[in-house]
């Protein structure tokens, strides 16, 4: 780790911080959370897929030890462009899940999107880094197998997801008082009230635009179609060690409050506050202390009401298939994210209708062989063989 003198005799060691994803919302906005608290935290490894305009300036502005693009052919451009800085830089695959290896690396913020993410973040936690998990497809497909890894190497996974950030806030000094359900929130999204007629010609421009938050493409189409709160129960099965039947999904428009535990007593304690992901992103950095944050406080006076309601399960076919997919358990959910990660490119493409992608994701749990006890090797062949049937789906009922 980078130090800084305090004093004449006491040294204190910025926090090393590796963000795997650092274009994308989550990571940008964890890069304003180190800017405000420069005292305390480093960037140590900034990566991206295919944004190397904006990788390159971050890389200027922050000065990380490395920089990773994960698509080669802009290897050139970042490499030429930074020539000028003391900058490693390197580009594919094989280099983004070595750099999470690097000894200086004191946490891991896995904010890619998607199934590429698993791979990286395991490679992370081997390494024995702490782990800030923003990938909800990380525990969606690989669950069981990540949380024994983390076990084995005695590494903590901290919860990104406002909404799991808020449940392990709850649970803080609970000790082992048992959980009798966890109430997950959800915004609705843009088509919460929409009838399935209007759900049939919902465009992708419409999807797109969440009333509450500000997120990358592929999570607000997930937002939408609320395969997004579907993922959200799969990691919380994992994050928090319940059953499926002890998680329940709410829907609550404000999004104020971002989600509740209840206990064995009835008691429910719930955690409030503007939709603002640097708040959790800051609270996986600096956990167990809170530290000061420049973000909007709510304030009461203006709400005018709070409203819960119950989702809708016809309408939104994919919170029911989450839920199956993790009550069938070994390989299903790793199907039901292959699956959907075609279908979403392919309705962001307009190649497919909104209420088609979950039947074309129903279609391919059906359809791909179920494991019930996969190993590693088994996901990436279910990965591989999902996204091609649901291909051949997508082309069938196109």
């Amino acid at each position: 780790m980078k130090s800084i003198q305090i004093g004449k005799t006491d040294t204190f060691q910025k926090r090393q911080i590796a963000i795997l994803g650092s274009t994308g919302s989550i990571g940008t906005q964890a890069l304003q959370v180190i800017e405000e608290h420069s005292d305390l935290y480093e960037v140590y490894a900034l990566t991206a897929h295919n944004n190397v305009g904006l990788l390159i300036e971050q890389a200027r502005r922050f000065q990380p030890d490395v920089v990773v693009i994960a698509n080669e052919a802009h290897y050139t451009t970042l490499r030429d462009t930074l020539a000028d800085l003391p900058i490693k830089v390197y580009a594919g695959a094989d280099a983004l899940n070595e750099v999470v290896e690097a000894e200086p690396i004191d946490m891991v913020l896995a904010s890619m999107v998607g199934y590429a993410g698993l791979r990286p973040t395991m490679n992370a936690i081997r390494a024995g880094k702490a782990i800030a998990l923003a990938n909800k497809e990380t525990l969606v497909v690989a669950g069981e197998l990540v949380t024994q890894l983390a076990i084995e190497h005695r590494v903590p996974i901290l919860p990104v997801d406002s909404e799991h950030s808020a449940i392990f806030q709850c649970l803080a000094g609970e000790g082992h008082n048992p959980i009798e359900k966890i109430l997950l929130t959800a915004s609705g999204g843009p088509f919460r009230t929409w009838s399935m007629e209007q759900l049939q010609h919902a465009t992708r421009e419409q999807a797109l635009k969440h009333p509450n938050w500000d997120m990358g493409a592929k999570i607000t189409i997930d937002s939408a179609s609320m395969m997004n709160k579907g993922f959200e129960v799969i990691e919380a099965k994992w994050l928090f060690d319940v059953a499926p039947e002890q998680i329940d999904v709410v829907v609550h428009p404000q999004s104020v409050i971002h989600s509740m535990v209840q206990f064995a007593d009835g008691s429910i304690k719930a955690q409030l506050g503007t939709p603002d992901m640097r708040l959790p992103i800051q609270y996986a950095f600096s956990y167990p202390q809170r530290l000061s944050l420049s973000s909007q406080r709510l304030d009461f006076s203006t709400l005018s009401s709070l409203t819960f309601e119950q989702p809708d399960p016809v309408r939104f076919r994919n919170l029911a298939l989450s839920f199956e997919a993790l009550k069938h358990g070994g390989n299903m959910p790793c199907i039901l994210n292959a699956a959907n990660e075609v279908c979403v490119s392919a309705f962001l493409k307009e190649r497919i209708g909104f209420l088609q992608m979950s039947k074309v994701i129903e279609q391919t749990m059906e359809h791909t062989t179920f494991i019930p006890t996969p190993t590693y090797e088994d996901y990436v062949a279910t990965d591989t063989a999902a996204r091609r049937i649901a291909e051949e789906m997508i082309a069938k009922n196109g």
